[in-house]
Order: structure tokens, then C-alpha cells, then sequence
């Protein structure tokens, strides 16, 4: 059994840990309105985004239609770019997004396709290595940027259409979480190349009689909408991660305050049965020795 002074360490070190799990929750709570405000501001333009490119991609087919947009032709490649969080204590958050990617990569391996892996953030690299650890070709680490830019974004989007020029791929599929509540983030996969436009961004035009011309051409609009749409889906995708993760890390704070909360209180019950019980002890030998004289 534990002695008293190990008791009071104990609760002491609970109680340190505790301040320390209700300051993060605090920070978490402090950054989350603002991540989530980045992520809802994000969807229309990239929802909209989705709609332009279904509006102008509906004039083009055939030879005209650019390789971003029609792909390779085959289905034998395919790269997964898994975004995560850069750090933990967030609950399972970054194990949800590690393990959709996980599934959707033993699904392509038992149909004989090759898998490629590119890792956007630490956590996810660090989960998915001890398993798939081969097939990651590349990480972007995002340790140092406070804030989640545009430009970021960009980068890996660039990234993503270099190793598609090069033939390293026939399919791209992104995987975040999409943020729903404080308690409820969504794993989800985008496809990106060839591009595809989102169920909710379905052609407008298509129950009108109006003709529309495009200055240039359908094709050269086209050819600079996708990269761009490819730039904007990663960086949703990101600020998405950023909500999802204070949101996590807020809950799984919350929980770790609470249960260090109950264990500071049995702890202490501990200790006063077990003071109380040498109190009582020690009466016991003086009366004994009273009476003995």
C-alpha cells in the first residue's frame, strides 16, 4: 500500500496535470471559433467552385479536355494525399482520417493496383508508416506555420500536379476530416484528379435554353480552373483539419480535466482512510501502553 506522503504526490502531480488539460482546453476553445469561421467561409467558394467547373466542363469532351480533367486513361496508380494534424491530444482525430485511408488503401492493394502515399501533417505519417510505411513517397510537414494559408495549400497542390506530369499516378484522392461539431468530425475522400465536381455542384445551365461562349476557349479556361480548383480543395481540406482538430482537442481536454477531477477525489479519499487509519493506530498503542503501566 501506499504510504502517505506517495498519496499526497500523487495528488499533487493530478492536480498539476489537471491545471495543464484545462489551460489547453481554454486555448483549444479560444482558436476553434476562429479555425471554424476559416473552414464554414471556405465551403461556398469551393462548393461554388465545383459548380463553375461542371458549368464549363460540360462543353468539353473528347481530345479538348485537358488531362487534369479526363486523366490518364488507366486506373493502375493511385496517390493518397492523407492531411492530419501536426500534433496530438486531440482525442481520436487523427486515427479516424489514418484509418479511412487505411481502408481505402487495402481495398486498392487486394484489387492489384499500386498505392502511393503522400502525408500532410505528422500524425498521419507517424500512424501510417508502421503499416504502409513503403508506399509513402513524400511528407509536407506544417509544423512551423501558425496559420493556415492559401499559399500553403498551393504548394501541395503543385506538388500533387508536378508527380501527375510526371506520370507517378493515374487517380489523386485527398482524405480530411470535415468539421461538423465540437464533437463530430467526418473522415472524408475527395477525389481531385481527374477532377471531379461534387454532387452539390451540379451544372446550372442544364434546364436552360441560354447559349454561353467562352473567351478563350472552353479547353484554356479549363486548363487553369483545375489547378486552381486542385489549390482550393486542399486548402478546405486543411482549414477543415484545423476546426476539427480544436474541436477534438477541446472535447478531449474537457474529458482528461474531468477524469483527473475524479481521481484527485478517490485519491483523497484514499489518503484520509488511510490517515485516519494510523490516527487511529497510533491511539490504539498509546492507550495499550497506558494501560500496561
Amino acid at each position: 500500500m501506499a504510504s502517505l506522503k506517495d498519496l499526497r504526490n500523487r495528488i499533487a502531480s493530478v492536480k498539476a496535470t489537471q491545471k495543464i488539460t484545462k489551460a489547453m482546453q481554454m486555448v483549444a476553445a479560444a482558436k476553434l471559433r476562429r479555425a471554424q469561421e476559416a473552414a464554414e467561409a471556405a465551403r461556398p467558394y469551393a462548393q461554388r467552385m465545383g459548380t463553375v467547373l461542371a458549368n464549363v466542363a460540360s462543353t468539353v469532351s473528347g481530345s479538348d479536355a485537358p488531362p487534369l480533367m479526363t486523366g490518364t486513361g488507366k486506373d493502375d496508380t493511385h496517390l493518397l494525399v492523407v492531411a492530419t494534424a501536426e500534433r496530438g491530444l486531440c482525442g481520436g482525430f487523427n486515427s479516424q482520417i489514418a484509418r479511412h485511408a487505411r481502408d481505402h488503401v487495402r481495398k486498392l492493394l487486394s484489387e492489384g493496383k499500386t498505392v502511393k502515399i503522400l502525408c500532410v501533417g505528422k500524425k498521419g505519417y507517424d500512424i501510417l508508416r508502421r503499416e504502409y510505411g513503403q508506399h509513402i513517397i513524400d511528407r509536407v510537414d506544417l509544423r512551423e506555420v501558425k496559420r493556415i494559408g492559401f499559399a500553403n495549400a498551393d504548394e501541395i497542390a503543385k506538388k500533387i500536379i508536378g508527380l501527375f506530369e510526371n506520370g507517378q499516378f493515374d487517380v489523386c484522392t485527398l482524405f480530411y476530416s470535415e468539421f461538423k461539431s465540437v464533437i463530430s468530425q467526418i473522415p472524408t475522400a475527395l477525389q481531385v484528379i481527374p477532377a471531379q465536381a461534387p454532387a452539390d455542384g451540379a451544372v446550372e445551365n442544364q434546364d436552360s435554353d441560354a447559349a454561353y461562349e467562352y473567351e478563350p476557349d472552353a479547353a484554356s479556361i479549363l486548363a487553369d480552373l483545375i489547378p486552381r480548383n486542385i489549390s482550393v480543395q486542399v486548402f478546405r481540406a486543411l482549414l477543415e483539419n484545423a476546426a476539427g482538430e480544436m474541436g477534438a482537442k477541446m472535447t478531449a481536454m474537457d474529458n482528461a480535466t474531468r477524469n483527473a477531477g475524479e481521481m484527485i477525489d478517490k485519491l483523497s479519499i484514499t489518503y484520509n482512510r488511510q490517515r485516519q487509519a494510523q490516527i487511529t493506530k497510533e491511539l490504539i498503542e498509546i492507550i495499550s501502553g497506558a494501560e500496561a503501566l
